[in-house]
């Protein structure tokens, strides 16, 4: 028996990558470390000076970014987008979905239910939609959608949040099957208690109580370590999985 080294698969290198929320948090980890890896990156985000920031870090340090302004509950800026990352790179391989919203508030507030379903479920939805003819053309198609421990469990003030993330496990289930035949895999992962913007107006004090009781590794987690959890499911090699959605919580679920 010989054992062979396989690298085919195991690379990202070359690879064109569409990141949103890209300017902060998991999505900018994403974008960082994606590039690292060898991958072209078109970073998108509302706030375009963020992402203008870590397309420049990108460069600086030899890879290939392209800083996108994008809202992406505006059709047109979204198709705009992937006419740019394509543009730019000649292919789109790789699509990850980070733009999302949380916004505290009653059962009752319609505004916050509309614009945080639009962002975190429509959004997605959005940019799958403009990508997908892009994504079907490559010989291994990639989408990863951001969900939440939330579609799992809920929070007090968070009904609107909790909801857009089922709806978005559903819709990575749902476009797993539909999209099956197309070469195209669609799989999420589920963030829980990660150190992000999202995060930081949780007291030091409360967040570490809090993980020390309801986390197994007793600790929050860093965005990288959800960017390395997308970074697998994204690799060519990863052409059997579909329609997983990776919990990534220091085994907060899994404590009793």
């Amino acid at each position: 028996m010989t054992l062979t080294r396989s690298s085919d698969g195991r690379s990202v290198a070359g690879r064109a990558a569409l990141i949103t929320g890209a300017g902060s948090g998991i999505g900018r980890a994403t974008a960082l470390l994606l590039a690292a890896e060898g991958a072209r990156v078109a970073a998108a985000d509302c706030k375009l000076e963020a992402v203008e920031s870590v397309a420049a870090e990108i460069t600086a340090a030899g890879g290939e970014a392209l800083a996108c302004q994008l809202d992406v509950c505006d059709d047109s800026q979204v198709c705009s987008v992937v006419e740019q990352t394509v543009e730019a790179y000649g292919a789109l391989d790789i699509l990850v979905n980070c733009a999302g919203i949380a916004l505290p508030a009653a059962f009752g507030d319609e505004e916050a239910w509309e614009r945080t379903l639009d962002v975190n479920l429509k959004g997605s939805m959005r940019t799958i939609r403009a990508a997908l003819p892009r994504l079907r053309a490559s010989d291994a198609g990639r989408v990863v959608n951001i969900a939440s421990t939330d579609a799992q469990v809920a929070t007090p003030m968070m009904s609107a949040y909790t909801v857009s993330k089922h709806g978005v496990v559903g819709l990575t289930r749902a476009l797993a099957v539909e999209l099956a035949d197309s070469g195209v895999t669609v799989n999420a992962v589920m963030p829980g208690p990660i150190n992000t913007g999202m995060t930081a107006a949780i007291g030091e004090d409360d967040r570490r109580r809090f993980a020390r009781r309801r986390v197994a590794l007793r600790r929050y987690g860093e965005p990288v370590e959800v960017a390395q959890a997308i970074l697998n499911l994204v690799l060519p090699a990863s052409s059997y999985t579909q329609g997983a959605c990776l919990r990534v919580d220091g085994g907060m679920l899994t404590v009793a």
